[in-house]
């Protein structure tokens, strides 16, 4: 598959981390020109100064992994991860929100949806599909869609499952064309990386990245 390294967003997202990781993070979006990094927000600052001026999106989390922080702290959170140099936003919804069938996950999307373009900012909304049944999918999309979001992601990678084929075609079929799809959790295979593009990806938030290209050097 020509160009998968602009699909790929490599990620460490792992608790373990330390700033050598960040440096090869970096390194490694340098030399395989990934289309960005996902680093947590305590490191968006030291991986902003790494990247420097290289064309890589810098991608931090906002209410990770659960998603059931209070809308106020993760508006506060998303201000702070701009101010320090991130480009684009992973908010993980609040499913417990949309479990108890409120329409506060509307709500909270829609206000940090406006401060990250108010900075011309990216917003990607978690949903968490291996919570949710395909009618709440659905459900899911429309919601994001009409906050006004820019992606809508499958996953944390904290989750008993991630990013699978059938839930990015069904995200695909309601979706808009202007909200894009990002496929992240478990993704270790060139083989996946690929049936996920085809099923309707844009982005491909993985730890793998490295392996991914190594692999697709050799088809």
């Amino acid at each position: 598959m020509k160009n998968l390294n602009r699909y790929i967003e490599q990620t460490v997202l792992r608790a373990t981390l330390v700033d050598a990781d960040i440096e090869q993070l970096v390194a490694e979006a340098k030399k395989h020109a990934f289309v960005g990094i996902c680093v947590p927000p305590f490191w968006v600052k030291k991986a902003k100064r790494e990247i420097g001026d290289a064309p890589i999106q810098l991608v931090t989390v906002v209410g990770f992994p659960l998603g059931y922080n209070m809308t106020e702290t993760k508006v506060f959170e998303t201000e702070l991860a701009i101010k320090n140099g991130a480009d684009e936003i992973d908010i993980v919804w609040s499913l417990t929100a949309f479990k108890a069938g409120m329409n506060w996950p509307k709500i909270e999307l829609a206000k940090v949806a406006q401060l990250c373009h108010e900075h011309e900012r990216i917003l990607k909304v978690i949903i968490e599909t291996a919570y949710l049944s395909d009618e709440e999918i659905i459900q899911a999309c429309k919601i994001c869609a009409e906050a006004g979001v820019d992606f809508v992601k499958t996953s944390t990678g904290f989750a008993p499952e991630g990013a699978k084929e059938k839930y990015i075609k069904l995200m695909r079929e309601n979706l808009p064309s202007n909200v894009g799809i990002k496929a992240s959790g478990g993704i270790k295979t060139y083989e996946q990386a690929v049936k996920l593009i085809q099923a309707g990806a844009d982005r491909i938030g993985t730890s793998s990245g490295v392996q991914l290209m190594e692999a697709a050097q050799l088809e």
